[in-house]
This record gives C-alpha cells, sequence and structure tokens, in this order.
C-alpha cells in the first residue's frame, strides 16, 4: 500500500471501567456515497523511532449505513517528535456507506496500545454526492 495520510492516535483499554477513564476524540470526514473513506490511521512510534507493536482496534458502536475495515500499510512522516522521517507499519480504519446513502453516519472506535493507553473515537462521516447543492 502506498503512503498514506495519517492522524496519530496512541492508546488502550484493559477494562470496562477504563472506558470511563480512556480519553475521548471526536472527528469527522467527508466523502462520496459507496468509496473507501480513511477515517483513521494507527502506529506506535518508539523513543528511537523504530514501531512499537500495533494497537488493537474494536468497532464500539458500528455505523447505521456502511461499514468500516480496518487494513495495513506504512506510515511515512517528517520531523515527528524526535524523529526526522520514519516508515512505520500502520492500520488504517476506512469506511464505506451503502451505495445510495446520502447525509450522515456515525461509529466509534475503541483503539487499545500495550502502553496501557486508551482513546475512544467518536467518528462522523457526511456522505454526499457532489451535486450541486450538496456540499461534501
Amino acid at each position: 500500500m502506498k503512503s498514506l495520510l495519517w492522524t496519530l492516535a496512541s492508546v488502550a483499554i484493559p477494562t470496562a471501567l477504563a472506558f470511563a477513564q480512556a480519553t475521548t476524540v471526536e472527528r469527522a470526514a467527508k466523502g462520496r456515497p459507496d468509496q473507501d473513506i480513511q477515517v483513521g490511521a494507527y502506529i506506535n512510534v518508539q523513543a528511537d523511532c523504530t514501531s512499537g507493536p500495533l494497537p488493537t482496534i474494536r468497532l464500539a458502536l458500528p455505523p447505521a449505513h456502511g461499514k468500516v475495515t480496518v487494513k495495513r500499510g506504512k506510515a511515512n512522516a517528517t520531523n515527528y517528535k524526535q524523529c526526522l522521517a520514519l516508515e512505520v507499519p500502520a492500520y488504517v480504519a476506512f469506511y464505506r456507506s451503502a451505495p445510495s446513502f446520502n447525509g450522515t453516519d456515525a461509529m466509534t472506535l475503541e483503539v487499545k496500545y500495550p502502553g496501557g493507553r486508551s482513546e475512544i473515537q467518536k467518528i462522523t462521516v457526511t456522505i454526499g454526492t457532489g451535486e450541486p447543492g450538496q456540499r461534501i
């Protein structure tokens, strides 16, 4: 897979109680019906600029009008923390709506990292055709 634009989300949820203690992030994405829309990318960069174990990602609340898939990829970055240039493995999450869907859909992902950090990601996706009067 070619280099992907990514956002870092470092995290983990060891117990149900931790769900309430996890950091919550809200994000939004836009796209067209029945096309893959990147909604997240997840890496684990160590202090020596190498990759650590990748996180566990769980679909806590599925979207009502589409599906979420996770693919393996590589993330390239420059000037990330103390790392001047790096290429590390990544998990990349994609949303794909039903072919005839136009509107807003939402999902929640739980992301767990081996280091014990956790994040709940609430992602809203706006789907439009790009036709006049319909902004995407």
